[in-house]
């Protein structure tokens, strides 16, 4: 059974009493805001540059303590998603996100409207350099800003579009039925996070029996998880079309600024490479002796009794070891993070699943979620968390309110930096063959897990809502037969596609926010282009790459990734990490 949240030194818990020192100056804030969210008085005066400053400034320092209040509430409620004490502050704090809304409704179709002339010259007044970037967004995004009625209307309905959402996010971590199989005699609950562990256990029956038990629970229920699922789809393809959109793609990757060809040069590239991965899984499933590999055995290494199984604290000093290249500066903050509350470390009874990192601007410090397990997957989880927390530390230090927050799409790249760095720290650091063996698979697995993988995912995303907007019906069979179809396909005859895996797309929670997947897989290939300059150029790309983490939102993500020397509008980074992934295969065969 997982502990209790009281049964947890404070030293691996969090320190939420960094945002409000408690649930009274959380509702003091909370109504100190209430009378603060009317900005009627503005609207239809946009025109006037003094008056569209006071409007913009007021509606950041209600954002501000907004923010403030989703952080904590939202942590607070992960910390045991069983108390509905939090869950009621969460609802409480959608009443005034949908006040906001509505109130400030009128900007965006206002500034819409406005001569293209007059909002290029608000780019170049002085006085709007925090906003200039959000000026030009709003240029572009002209032809989808509907009226200022139907967009009040749409800001109301946040409640509605979040509910799949939240109906996964109950099933998945309050309601799920959490299966026991017996290991050795002895009953082990095959939580999420247990779950994973199986299926890197060295024993086949407990991860088999894990498998299909875990899978079991999930087909259980199939018809609500579908539905929700289902419902998510159908919002996305709603608001493209009602925002004018050709796609439900073409439109969450505007919302980030980002070009469509990126996505499909992502499902090319990757597609043209599954040969590789085949090959690989192929090397596989021969050591490990198998007629047949199934999908429970993917996770196993092939090489014996070289996995790294440290606890926390071990954990803590290899990734702080594996960041030095970023120097001294960056160090210390990780210790920071360490000594002073940022991490919560231990799986508790009722704890979210997973891992994320999540900041709110003008607050002290970032924070981490972990659900930490005895793994090498979970000490570089350790180290790709603490990326996104020092993204995040870095843009709030360095950008204006307005600039700070950067979009999805560049989130997942100093995670994965990180974790990169961590492995090319560990493989020159070690003398032992076996274990340089098991971390050149364990480095392919990175690659097929957030890589590959995650570009499955991504396919799945892409076909999901092309059926959507066709008008052809998504059930759990059609959605079933296209996972299984894409499973086979990436996996190769090497690997049985066993019938359990044509539920996984109904555990996937980053399903329910459209078309965020892929970006891990872009973002593991800038982390490969980012971490090779870092090794072969030293302080320079150094320099470069922390011009990036300082950067924020302060232009398009594409534009941003080229501080670090990347240019993503050319094939050059896709072919780069596929390289990588051959030269590590190829070595991986050479040390038979």
């Amino acid at each position: 059974m997982a502990k209790e949240r009281n049964q947890v030194p404070a030293n691996l818990k969090w320190r939420v009493e960094d945002i409000y020192e408690s649930v009274d100056e959380w509702n003091k804030v909370y109504a100190s805001l209430e009378d603060k969210l009317d900005f009627s008085k503005y609207e239809g005066k946009l025109g006037d540059p003094e008056l569209l400053l006071e409007c913009l400034q007021g509606m950041n320092a209600v954002w501000l303590h907004l923010v403030q209040l989703a952080v904590y509430a939202h942590m607070r409620h992960d910390e045991d998603t069983r108390s509905s004490e939090f869950t009621a502050l969460q609802a409480r704090l959608d009443m005034l996100w949908m006040k906001l809304m509505g109130s400030v409704a009128f900007v965006e179709p206002e500034l819409t409207e406005l001569p293209v002339e007059y909002l290029e010259g608000l780019i170049a007044d002085e006085r709007f350099k925090d906003y200039d970037y959000t000026i030009r967004q709003t240029i572009k995004r002209k032809p989808h800003v509907l009226s200022k009625e139907i967009e009040a209307l749409l800001s109301q309905e946040s409640r509605v579009f979040d509910c799949p959402s939240q109906v996964f996010g109950m099933i998945d971590n309050a309601d799920f039925p959490y299966p026991t199989i017996k290991v050795n005699g002895e009953k082990v609950t095959v939580t999420h996070g247990m779950y994973g562990v199986m299926l890197h256990s060295p024993d086949r029956k407990a991860r088999r029996d894990a498998f299909r038990a875990y899978y079991k629970a999930y087909i259980g229920l199939i018809n609500t998880i579908t539905a929700a699922y289902v419902g998510n789809v159908d919002k996305d393809v709603f608001l493209a079309r009602a925002r004018k959109y050709n796609s439900s793609l073409e439109r969450a990757l505007d919302n980030e600024d980002v070009d469509v060809k990126v996505y499909q040069n992502l499902l090319k590239s990757v597609n043209k490479a599954l040969p590789l991965l085949h090959r690989y899984y192929r090397d596989k499933k021969k050591i490990l002796g198998y007629k047949s590999m199934h999908m429970y055995d993917v996770y196993v290494s092939p090489v014996e009794d070289a996995e790294i199984k440290v606890d926390y604290e071990d954990a803590f000093k290899i990734v702080k070891e594996g960041l030095a290249p970023l120097g001294e500066e960056y160090a210390k903050l990780l210790q920071e993070a360490h000594d002073n509350g940022w991490i919560d470390v231990e799986e508790t009874a009722g704890k979210r699943s997973g891992a994320y990192s999540t900041s709110a601007y003008g607050t002290k410090h970032p924070y981490v979620l972990l659900n930490y397990q005895k793994t090498t997957s979970d000490v570089f989880t350790l180290a790709h968390e603490l990326g996104h927390a020092m993204h995040s530390y870095y843009s709030d230090k360095n950008q204006p309110q307005e600039k700070a927050g950067y979009t999805l799409f560049v989130a997942e790249v100093a995670s994965t930096v990180n974790e990169v760095l961590l492995l090319k720290y560990l493989m020159k650091t070690t003398t032992d063959q076996k274990l340089k063996k098991y971390l050149l698979s364990y480095y392919m697995d990175m690659l097929k897990g957030t890589l590959f993988r995650q570009t499955q995912f991504a396919e799945f995303e892409y076909i999901a809502h092309d059926m959507a907007e066709k008008g052809q019906p998504l059930t759990k069979d059609s959605l079933n037969e296209v996972y299984y179809n894409l499973n086979k396909k990436y996996y190769g005859r090497s690997v049985v596609s066993d019938p359990e895996i044509a539920y996984e797309w109904a555990r996937i929670p980053h399903f329910y926010r459209g078309f965020y997947v892929y970006k891990y897989a872009t973002g593991i290939i800038t982390a490969v282009s980012i971490a090779e300059r870092i090794y072969n150029e030293g302080e320079a790309a150094v320099a470069d790459y922390f011009k990036f983490l300082s950067s924020g939102g302060s232009d398009s993500p594409v534009e941003l990734l080229k501080l670090a020397g990347v240019d993503l509008t050319k094939m050059d980074a896709f072919n780069s990490c596929m390289a990588s992934f051959k030269a590590a295969l190829e070595e991986f065969e050479a040390l038979d």
